[in-house]
């Protein structure tokens, strides 16, 4: 099937050729005639699956095919999305199939400053690509008017609702008219979510494209035990491999990124970090240099990296292991995109047992083991959450098997005999420590 048989205007599939597509996605063979037809939809789809073509060509032919009149231009289409990138990548998107059509779109999120936003606003917009936090401000600023909205979209619905955006967003809503179409787009649906769908959608139709299993079917998966602390010698080790030329690497924390970063600037390997602590000038510019490849790592968090489309990524690493089994696949599909093949490679630490567990599990797939690295270490991954903490205690106590609980009695600049000693008598003792402990140090062999 093409493009022309889904009833699209001439003047789009020009823009869609422009763009380099011929053959539609599944999901926009199913979504587009149905979303042509005004009703409402509920998606379950992957990253990567072309949803965002499936919805922006439909509204685009909407708008362009309204003959009614407008003495200026209103936001008649809204579409929100829970990440900066994310926003942006879809304003892109309305731009390209919209070339020549006479539509504006622009786009608004937090973390920049709202005055050349407030300046596009009023200049008149077609389509408003907004996140909802920033999006509410200008709203109750009576910067925004939402009454001529016609065509609503929830874009990683389920991620609005991890980051708490769902109330914000039934703000928002309560502003659009009632006599609108509404589509949500969800990579997964969880119970809020089908509730959720259930306030905002009128007899929606219901597609599900791209189960998780087939997309990670797509992919190479590869797993390294490791210990926490030799996680970036296992990293750099690895990164001697010229094939490795873009990776995406995925930690738990802003803090970790920032940390990985340093570790491999000081290797010599050019990387840089993209999370929510960052500009989204320093975001957007991290991100341009990683796809145009003057970065060879980008050091991400799951936040910051919604929204991510970079061509023929060759790597994706989990550097720390996702939390949700569903991050799992969120993260590797940033690879093995549009039909392509991937690699995803994920490092497991003991305290990370049970997180692998999970993703085994619920994706129903059993991830291989390379063994033949310098940094192999064995994992229990049978052990429970509990069971950590219980051997993470015992080792704080210092108790182990066989032993009365009784701990070895240690030295410490701040453990005085006397708990009057004068600031000076303090300062004599901890330097007796650190001289004691410099030389013990020196002389050890490595």
């Amino acid at each position: 099937m093409s493009f022309k048989n889904l009833g699209i205007i001439p003047e789009i599939l020009k823009a869609v050729e422009h763009e380099g597509y011929d053959t539609p996605s599944p999901i926009q063979e199913q979504a587009i005639p149905v979303l042509l037809q005004q009703k409402d939809v509920l998606a379950s789809a992957q990253t990567g699956t072309g949803k965002t073509a499936a919805f922006s060509i439909p509204i685009i032919q909407g708008l362009y095919q309204d003959q009614l009149p407008y003495e200026k231009k209103h936001i008649r289409a809204l579409i929100l999305a829970p990440t900066r990138e994310l926003a942006e990548q879809i304003k892109d998107s309305f731009r390209g199939y919209s070339r020549h059509m006479g539509l504006r779109t622009e786009v608004i999120y937090g973390g920049v400053s709202q005055r050349s936003q407030e300046i596009a606003l009023k200049k008149g917009v077609d389509i408003l690509v907004a996140t909802p936090g920033r999006l509410l401000d200008l709203i109750n600023q009576g910067l925004v008017k939402l009454q001529f909205v016609k065509y609503l979209v929830l874009d990683e619905a389920d991620h609005m609702l991890d980051m708490g955006f769902i109330k914000d967003v039934r703000k928002i809503v309560s502003y659009v008219k009632d006599m609108h179409q509404t589509m949500m787009f969800s990579a997964t649906l969880p119970h809020e979510i089908l509730s959720f769908a259930n306030e905002l959608l009128i007899n929606p139709v219901r597609i599900e494209i791209t189960p998780p299993e087939a997309m990670l079917d797509k992919i190479d998966h590869s797993l390294y035990f490791v210990t926490k602390k030799d996680k970036t010698n296992l990293l750099i080790d690895l990164l001697v491999n010229p094939k490795m030329e873009s990776v995406l690497v995925f930690t738990r924390t802003k803090h970790g990124a920032n940390k990985l970063v340093k570790e491999l600037l000081a290797y010599g390997v050019k990387a840089d970090a993209i999370h929510g602590n960052k500009s989204q000038n320093m975001r957007q510019k991290a991100l341009n240099n990683f796809k145009a490849k003057r970065t060879r790592v980008l050091v991400a968090t799951d936040i910051a990296a919604r929204g991510i489309d970079v061509d023929d990524l060759s790597h994706v690493l989990n550097y720390d292991l996702p939390e949700s089994p569903e991050t799992y696949v969120h993260r590797i599909g940033r690879t093995g995109r549009a039909e392509k093949t991937g690699i995803a490679m994920s490092f497991c630490s003991q305290d990370e047992a049970h997180l692998l567990r999970a993703i085994e599990k619920t994706n129903k797939i059993t991830i291989p083991v390379i063994t033949e690295q310098p940094f192999h270490t064995t994992i229990r991954v049978d052990q429970t959450r509990n069971e950590l903490k219980v051997i993470k205690a015992q080792r704080e106590n210092g108790s182990k098997r066989g032993n009365t609980g009784r701990r070895k009695k240690s030295y410490s600049p701040d453990t005085n005999k006397n708990k009057n000693e004068s600031p000076y008598q303090k300062a004599k003792s901890k330097k007796k420590y650190y001289d004691k402990y410099s030389k013990s140090k020196s002389s050890r062999k490595y």
